[in-house]
C-alpha cells in the first residue's frame, strides 16, 4: 500500500515503506520512479528501514508549479520526518546530485552514499556541451515534444539515434520526460555548466561514500574520486565490472556495510 506525505508547498509525495530498522531514503535519477528502484530498496530492507519514493512530477507524487530545487529538498525533508526525523540517503546519477544538494542544506542526514552523480569536467568546451544539451532539452520540452527531449538526451548519451526511437515512444517515459527539468536544474547544466558543485561538497559534513562503476564511461569514476577527495569525511569505492545501471545485487552489499559500518 502506498504512503504519502505532504511536502511544504503542499505536494503530496508518495512512498512505500519497507523493512525494519535505521531509515534509509532511496533517490532516483532521471526518468526513474519507485518502481525503478524497488530491487534495491527489497534488499536492503533486510537491515533497513527503507524509503522508496516517487520524485515530484512521476509516479503517483504530485507537483506544483514553479519548479525549484529547493521543492524537492523539502520533498527528502518530509520523507525524512516521516521515519523519525533522521535517515541515511542514496541517491543514484541525478538523485545522487539530489541527495547530495540536500545534506549540504542541512537536512539531518545520517550518511549520505552519491552513487555516480553524473558531473562532467571543469573545461570549457564540457560546460557549453552541458548548456547546450540542456537547453536543446528544455526547448523541446517548453515546446510539447517530449519524444524529441527524450530522443536528444539519449543520443547525447551515446545511444544510436535509431536505438533512441523506442524509448522516445514509451508511454512511461513520456509520461515523466517534463522532469527532465528538475534533473538538469538539480545537476546545475543550465547555469553551472554540470560541474561538480564544490562549495556544496565541502559542505557535507556527515560520512559520505561515493561509487562508481569499474565499466563506466571513465568520467564516472572521475568525478567520483574528485568528490570523494573534496568531502570532509569521503571515501570511494569502486564496483568492478559494473555500469551505470549497476544491479542491486552488487550496489547493495557495499551499501549495507557502509552504512552499518
Amino acid at each position: 500500500m502506498t504512503d504519502f506525505v505532504t511536502s511544504a508547498d503542499g505536494t503530496p509525495i508518495a512512498f512505500d515503506r519497507l523493512g525494519e530498522g535505521p531509515p534509509v531514503v532511496v533517490a532516483g535519477g532521471m526518468f526513474c520512479h519507485r518502481e525503478a528502484m524497488r530491487a534495491l530498496a527489497e534488499r536492503l530492507a533486510n537491515r533497513f528501514t527503507v524509503v522508496n519514493y516517487d520524485r515530484r512530477g512521476r509516479g503517483e507524487s504530485g507537483d506544483t508549479a514553479p519548479y525549484d530545487v529547493a521543492r524537492e529538498i523539502e520533498d527528502l525533508g518530509a520523507l525524512i520526518a516521516a521515519v523519525g526525523g533522521r535517515a541515511a540517503l542514496y541517491g543514484h546519477s541525478s538523485g545522487a546530485a539530489l541527495a547530495l544538494n540536500a545534506t549540504a542544506a542541512g537536512l539531518p542526514v545520517a550518511r549520505l552514499v552519491l552513487h555516480e552523480p553524473p558531473y562532467g569536467g571543469d573545461g570549457e568546451e564540457e560546460k557549453r556541451s552541458a548548456r547546450e544539451l540542456a537547453e536543446n532539452v528544455l526547448t523541446a520540452i517548453a515546446e510539447d515534444r517530449h519524444g524529441d527531449a527524450i530522443k536528444v538526451f539519449m543520443t547525447a548519451s551515446g545511444m544510436p539515434p535509431e536505438m533512441a526511437e523506442g524509448p522516445a515512444a514509451d508511454p512511461g517515459m513520456l509520461a515523466v520526460a517534463p522532469t527532465m527539468a528538475y534533473d538538469f536544474a538539480v545537476m546545475g547544466n543550465a547555469d553551472a555548466g554540470g560541474t561538480i558543485p564544490e562549495h556544496l561538497v565541502r559542505a557535507v559534513g556527515v560520512p559520505t561514500l561515493v561509487i562508481a562503476g569499474g565499466a563506466s564511461p571513465a568520467f564516472f569514476r572521475e568525478t567520483a574520486v574528485r568528490i570523494a577527495r573534496l568531502l570532509p569525511d569521503g571515501r570511494y569505492t569502486e564496483l568492478e565490472g559494473q555500469d551505470h545501471g549497476a544491479p542491486a545485487e552488487a550496489v547493495e552489499p557495499v551499501v549495507t556495510a557502509f552504512m552499518t559500518g
